[in-house]
């Protein structure tokens, strides 16, 4: 039994006019249907909700305004969901509707506990349709037309699979709308390969994703070890071999040196809300030989935050990492630059890490 989370950008479940593409789910959701049969656990991530709702609002354009794209999505969202539940009870498939916020993603208590209602579901042989919560979120509408929620919630399930469907046969060389010579990329095993393509950002009227935020997506997936395929989500053939785990789209292969669940979640989702500027000593104690961060080593504070808050750590220009502090801004001003012992002196009961190793993780 394996773990499979799919997702469908906004281009798969609406047309440019905001129609539901009704027979582009229904092939999509009898896949799904037939890998749970099959005694998979299958989790669906979902676009679509504000470009339904823009369509049943007769709204011109997507909306740049945070309070339309609520509203364009509270209009939206259970209409959308009914397309999906609809769909797998005809298959005898029972779903749940999932609603998520970047602080869900963000809090780690939010996050084990998304963990555990997901886990029971499965569980409970029950097919999990997600999406964001854009109707209450105080974010940026900012999981890049869900790629990133998608990782996320392959990575806090360790699925064994996360497919990205999109609305042309993979990740090319460049634009195969814009480019007759572009050509389709087939396996990655390194990102470093990807450098020297043109991969873009979103063209669609409704969606805010785009290539690169699928790239994105797969660096995080492939780095806690996830395998990660781009395919076609109108080519019920295409949805069913990656579904299946076969060839097909682009492959994204695991990153060798797999990456905890805990520093995914630290680099990828916990804000930052100041930033730690290092000398090169430090700096390089933190690459090379994997240590903490001391108070001595921090040249300058940006920023106001608190203890348990995640900061950048910079040096000379550079980003180095980003960690989760011991103290706050004001406790490390009064410490930036001094010993342990000096530190100590200062604030008795202080820890000596002004960034433990554990709770580091490098850019």
């Amino acid at each position: 039994m394996s773990t499979i989370v799919v997702k469908l950008g906004s281009s798969i479940v609406a047309d440019d006019a905001g129609e539901v593409r009704r027979e582009v789910l229904e092939a999509v959701c009898a896949e799904v249907a037939a890998r749970h049969v099959a005694g998979d656990d299958v989790v669906v991530v979902t676009s679509g909700a504000i470009a339904r709702g823009m369509r049943l609002m007769e709204l011109p354009m997507r909306p740049t305004a945070m309070e339309e794209l609520q509203a364009a999505s509270a209009v939206g969202q259970g209409k959308l969901y009914r397309h999906y539940d609809e769909l797998l009870q005809g298959h005898g498939v029972p779903s749940a509707q999932v609603l998520l916020t970047f602080f869900d993603m963000s809090a780690r208590t939010h996050y084990l506990n998304a963990r555990h209602t997901l886990g029971t579901l499965l569980r409970w042989r029950v097919v999990p349709v997600i999406n964001e919560n854009d109707t209450t979120t105080t974010d940026e509408i900012s999981f890049g037309d869900n790629d990133f929620l998608a990782a996320q919630v392959a990575i806090l399930l360790v699925a064994d699979l996360l497919v990205l469907l999109t609305d042309t046969g993979g990740l090319y060389s460049a634009d195969p709308r814009r480019d007759s010579s572009a050509e389709l990329i087939t396996d990655v095993r390194r990102l470093d390969e990807l450098e020297r393509y043109q991969i873009g950002l979103s063209s669609s009227p409704l969606g805010s994703g785009g290539m690169r935020s699928k790239v994105v997506a797969a660096e995080m997936a492939t780095a806690a070890g996830i395998p990660v395929t781009i395919t076609s989500g109108v080519d019920r053939d295409a949805v069913a071999a990656a579904l299946a785990g076969a060839p097909g789209g682009t492959r994204f292969h695991p990153q060798a040196g797999r990456v905890s669940s805990f520093k995914l979640w630290l680099k990828y989702a916990k804000p930052t809300q100041g930033r730690l500027l290092i000398d090169e000593g430090a700096e390089h104690a933190l690459r090379e030989r994997g240590t903490s961060l001391l108070p001595v080593g921090v040249v300058e504070v940006e920023g106001e935050f608190e203890a348990g808050d995640a900061v950048e750590v910079r040096c000379d220009g550079r980003a180095v990492g980003k960690g989760i502090v011991g103290y706050s801004a004001d406790e490390l001003r009064r410490i930036k630059g001094l010993k342990t012992e000096q530190v100590r002196e200062l604030l008795p009961r202080a820890t000596e890490e002004a960034v433990h190793r554990d709770y580091f993780v490098l850019e």
